[in-house]
């Protein structure tokens, strides 16, 4: 992407010979950085329509977009002359900005590669040499953790591939990730899954189980399991009147249940493949009751 800044009035003009594909031609030839020009077949330079441009700054920028064959495959170059005296000192986060929505809007296919926008920019302003960094991360506060930041791979939590050990040592999103692993997995029958959420409900100790609902529907792959889901909570009468009686609840004989649907709970766990440990953990039975469990299933 080429960006101009121009402090005369000779804008229009300027981008009247743009136009022109044998004066673009030349323009690029002279003024692209070597590394750049050198993957370029200006020969295949052709002017595109160009919209990136919000109505709201018309009155400050035009723009010209070409394509062009960078090594065998389609790549872009977009003007854009800036109306203003002086240089815009977001001027390279925009050119970044503009760059990106030009990539989405030409992009074809969604699983094929990113189209490449090479941004340059054309100043003939006052003030000599061009006063401002061209680098967009040096507009942060702290431009090194911005590099670190976007010029790396973007972190990565892989459910998938960490063992049931170490997702019991995340503290509280621990019983999310085990979930949203099981019915990954498709480990869990209907009635393991509406066993694990009663007694996930019942232990939380949340007083916003719709947000729970809501990051765990965010985390599931599965259609049907999310249906299953929204289906359990509404057979569980999560309104909010029902949802106050059942936190309120009857105490009497409660421990009892609780401590059986512990035990049901552990037995399902040990079916789809949960560890001694894990289970123990989750469901706050002892090594006695784990092993009465695993003796009699």
């Amino acid at each position: 992407m080429m960006e101009l800044i121009s402090n005369t009035p000779h804008d229009a003009f300027f981008k009247q010979f743009l136009m022109h594909p044998d004066t673009a031609r030349d323009f690029l030839d002279i003024h692209l950085p070597a590394e750049i020009r050198g993957i370029c077949d200006l020969d295949t330079l052709r002017l595109e329509s160009s919209h990136s441009v919000e109505e709201s700054l018309k009155e400050q920028y035009s723009d010209v977009l070409y394509s062009v064959k960078m090594q065998g495959t389609s790549g872009y170059i977009h003007v854009l002359i800036e109306h203003q005296s002086t240089a815009d000192k977001k001027m390279a986060f925009r050119m970044m900005r503009y760059a990106i929505a030009a990539m989405h809007r030409l992009l074809k296919d969604e699983n094929g590669p990113l189209p490449l926008v090479v941004p340059l920019l054309f100043y003939q302003g006052k003030t000599s040499p061009y006063p401002l960094s061209m680098s967009w991360l040096d507009m942060f506060a702290l431009p090194e953790l911005a590099r670190r930041i976007y010029s790396e791979p973007f972190p990565l939590v892989d459910i998938t591939v960490i063992p049931d050990d170490d997702i019991m040592q995340h503290r509280q999103i621990a019983l999310l990730e085990r979930l949203v692993t099981l019915i990954s997995a498709e480990y869990t029958t209907e009635s393991q899954l509406n066993s694990l959420l009663s007694y996930m409900v019942q232990r939380g100790h949340t007083d916003q189980p719709q947000v729970f609902y809501r990051e765990l529907a965010n985390r599931l792959p599965q259609e049907e399991s999310m249906m299953t889901l929204a289906e359990w909570f509404e057979e569980q009468g999560m309104q909010k009147g029902v949802r106050e009686g059942m936190l309120e609840g009857k105490r009497e004989g409660l421990q009892e249940g609780k401590t059986e649907e512990r035990r049901n709970i552990a037995r399902r766990m040990l079916e789809s493949g949960m560890t001694r440990e894990a289970v123990a953990q989750i469901t706050t039975l002892t090594d006695d009751e784990i092993e009465q469990i695993i003796r009699w299933r």
